[in-house]
């Protein structure tokens, strides 16, 4: 990958198309490279709907990957802690692994702790859609994933495109669409790991807020207690910038010893609403910052807790504990248990939007 600093060229704008590597049976997963005119480049491919890479600028315009992942196509094929890619059909976790809807029950995988996560065991991460790409000053690529009636557990054929599109002014744009014909729970999300000072260390220096007055408890296996519980006077206080690190060891608070860390889902709103501003996400040694923007009524926030150095990044830094921290905008977890939650049914003659908006700067 290549990257531009000030004494380069202008890179020309649009999207180039490369093969990525081969699935074991024989089919071709590609990587799209997607460039504006102001230097940043952006890596997706159509297995798993990876966000391979994604640079910004530094205070010195220097451009430098920030999100975590590997170096070849044969490790993203043997898996990874959920590096960037789309996730679903059910971002976070389902209590116990089942859910009732309409009232039949339906049973998914159990494949974390005692609950399910992230859609199961081979979920839209593991698979190969189709890919679009648009050219242009504002590249993008459309990926396309039909699910099967039944696929690990979920009723409904359900038909999901997922859009990446690189705009002029640094910002990674992320739209979701989908729709089933029979009803289905959906919670798609983007599973980025975020390290804004282009892989030099880990993110604990990171300032964080995030605009939400309330976050989600949960219980020893995580699942959310149903409460919304105001952040003021807790460590889960991000209304104001604040250092990642400074409170993420505060093992007094039950919370953060559920988690490991944080682990948590923000609330925003309890209704999807039009684009807004839900949290920044600023690195001073380089002054990268970072905006997220949503129209989901939550966010995890996610510290990557578990990572334990036995993954190296392209950059050859091994990703030890904390390395990246996820900002997983989404649904509340657990939202098909909870009736008093957000909906996240979809039903036949419905269409599923969501759009999140990553934008790059430095200060």
């Amino acid at each position: 990958m290549s990257t531009h600093g000030e004494a380069d060229a202008a890179p020309k704008p649009g999207v180039q198309k490369a093969v990525f590597g081969t699935m074991p049976d024989g089919r071709e997963a590609y990587l799209f490279t997607l460039r504006n005119a102001a230097g940043m480049e952006v890596q997706v491919t159509n297995y798993g709907a990876y966000l391979v890479s994604c640079t910004a600028p530094d205070k010195q315009g220097k451009f430098e990957n920030v999100t975590l992942g590997v170096p070849t196509f044969a490790d993203y094929l043997k898996g990874t802690p959920n590096m960037g890619p789309v996730v679903g059909r059910f971002g976070n976790r389902i209590a116990r692994g089942r859910f009732t809807l309409d009232g039949q029950e339906y049973k998914l995988a159990v494949n974390n702790g005692v609950n399910h996560l992230h859609g199961g065991l081979t979920g839209f991460d593991k698979k190969l859609w189709t890919a679009t790409t648009k050219d242009g000053a504002e590249p993008a690529v459309t990926l396309h994933y039909t699910s099967p009636d039944g696929e690990e557990g979920y009723p409904g054929t359900l038909s999901v495109d997922v859009t990446y599109t690189l705009q002029k002014d640094n910002g990674l744009r992320i739209d979701y669409k989908a729709t089933t014909d029979k009803p289905t729970v959906l919670n798609l999300t983007n599973h980025a790991y975020f390290n804004l000072s282009g892989m030099k260390h880990d993110a604990m220096n990171h300032v964080l807020s995030i605009n939400a007055d309330h976050f989600l408890p949960t219980d020893n296996t995580q699942i959310p207690t149903g409460e919304r519980r105001p952040v003021a006077g807790t460590v889960f206080d991000f209304r104001k910038p604040t250092v990642v690190g400074e409170r993420i060891n505060d093992t007094a608070e039950e919370q953060i010893r559920f988690g490991n860390g944080y682990d948590h889902c923000w609330v925003f709103a309890e209704k999807p609403t039009a684009l807004r501003l839900g949290a920044t996400l600023y690195e001073p040694r380089s002054g990268r910052y970072m905006e997220m923007l949503t129209t989901e009524p939550a966010v995890q926030l996610y510290t990557g807790n578990h990572l334990n150095g036995k993954l190296q990044g392209r950059e050859g830094v091994p990703f030890t504990r904390r390395y990246g921290l996820c900002l997983e905008t989404q649904h509340f977890p657990d939202s098909p248990n909870k009736p008093d939650f957000p909906t996240t049914t979809l039903r036949p003659g419905e269409t599923y939007k969501s759009t999140t908006l990553y934008r790059f700067s430095a200060k």
